[in-house]
């Protein structure tokens, strides 16, 4: 508790509006790492406040099934949601979320990463304040490389990630040369496979809407995925997603990983990874453009309108997404853990350029990545990871159901990728995008 005695720190939590009486919300968030850090020091705002939290701690799928249910229902579950990139300025339009304009001073909107607010903003209006953002990169252990006498470059091509995952693949060892997301999920192996598509020239659809999951691209595309993985990477990956590709990668298992830039604080920590200061961080592959090779996303908090408990939900997500809450996990929790991707002054801060050797990598992926220009020729969409209309979740996640078939070989790849186009093709016709 001696934190709370800096004066500075106490200052801006009295200056965040609570409720007048103690009061109980309900927050849904997502399992990962970070999270679990919020859920850990939220207990000094409960204590500040006198206000209580109710976690509803989710694996990631189910919690965008159970907050998209909610919100969509008016069911009133919950009163701080965890949400990303793509549900906020839909749902906003849609009136679903609580405007957040009124934090204090001291939260400083202007800090916050100009493409990170513009991507959870209407207008000039914010409706989900970024818990942290991130793009994609390559991950790779450096020592691994050393041994092989196999040198990364800056951006390497889909080509040498094979070339390098052949040399480095040792099933004996369980090491294996390459960790892809492959559990099912519009947020889970369809966030990576939409990059891969994006370089090699592929898009979700053209400029009439109409699908394009059977062109060259996408065939291009998948086979190169489900052959890389049945050679060079880890048995039963269809049920890897973020977190158990983390895991993989933090127990010495993989020698590359294409993924989160926010996967990087947790590989980093010593505490809880066993590869710490052993890995190099460079730009996402590319094939054949350097377009969509990396993503753009934000976790975030937003208040449902739902909400019974508007003030005090915002008084959570001022104190939660705040420079001084980034202050707290780095002097506590350390550093190289510290939120990253959302707000300027952490990447102005000596102490996490210090312990973060992915700090550079990570603003500079984020920063090139471009979601109005997200692929080879002109789409009539935005979002490079995702395709930023309503329709895209269910889309996205039964075409994620499709590519986990042809990963566990269930189907060919031109089979499931036809089922994808027909399947796309039906909502699409549904939500009224084609005639």
């Amino acid at each position: 508790m001696r934190l709370l005695k800096n004066a500075a720190f106490a200052a801006f939590l009295l200056a965040t509006p609570c409720a007048a009486s103690a009061t109980t919300i309900t927050i849904a968030t997502v399992n990962n790492s970070d999270m679990i850090i919020m859920q850990k020091l939220s207990k000094q705002w409960e204590k500040q406040t006198g206000n209580k939290i109710n976690w509803v701690v989710l694996e990631e799928n189910v919690l965008r099934q159970r907050v998209t249910t909610d919100i969509a229902t008016h069911g009133g579950q919950f009163d701080v949601i965890t949400i990303g990139s793509y549900e906020t300025p839909i749902w906003a339009k849609q009136g679903w979320l609580a405007p957040l304009n009124n934090f204090p001073a001291s939260y400083d909107y202007n800090d916050l990463l100009p493409q990170v607010r513009s991507a959870l903003s209407v207008g000039n209006t914010l409706y989900a304040a970024p818990f942290y953002a991130e793009s994609s990169f390559t991950m790779y252990r450096k020592d691994l490389f050393a041994k092989a006498g196999l040198t990364m470059p800056e951006q390497p091509t889909y080509a040498q990630i094979e070339q390098f995952a052949d040399k480095l693949t040792d099933k004996s060892k369980q090491q294996y040369g390459i960790c892809l997301r492959g559990k099912p999920g519009w947020g889970e192996n369809m966030a990576y496979l939409s990059t891969l598509v994006n370089t090699y020239g592929g898009s979700w659809f053209n400029m009439d809407w109409k699908p394009q999951l059977t062109t060259a691209p996408w065939e291009n595309a998948i086979n190169f995925y489900v052959d890389l993985m049945k050679k060079d990477g880890p048995p039963g990956a269809d049920s890897n997603g973020f977190n158990e590709n983390q895991a993989l990668f933090s127990t010495g298992h993989c020698a590359m990983w294409i993924d989160s830039t926010a996967a990087a604080g947790k590989l980093e920590d010593p505490t809880q990874s066993q590869v710490a200061g052993e890995i190099g961080f460079v730009k996402a592959p590319i094939a054949v453009t350097t377009h969509g090779a990396g993503w753009l996303w934000a976790w975030a908090l937003a208040v449902p309108s739902t909400t019974k408990h508007e003030k005090t939900a915002e008084s959570f997500i001022a104190w939660a997404t705040s420079q001084k809450y980034i202050d707290l996990v780095g002097k506590t929790e350390g550093w190289v853990v510290a939120p990253p991707g959302t707000r300027t002054s952490t990447y102005d801060n000596a102490d996490y350029l210090k312990a973060a050797p992915f700090a550079k990598a990570t603003i500079a992926a984020i920063n090139a990545a471009d979601p109005n220009h997200p692929t080879l020729n002109p789409v009539p969409y935005t979002g490079v990871q995702f395709v930023a209309i309503p329709p895209f979740q269910q889309i996205g996640t039964v075409v994620g159901q499709d590519m986990a078939g042809a990963l566990t070989g269930r189907s060919t790849v031109s089979a499931a990728l036809q089922s994808a186009q027909d399947s796309t093709t039906a909502a699409m016709q549904q939500a009224g995008y084609l005639k």
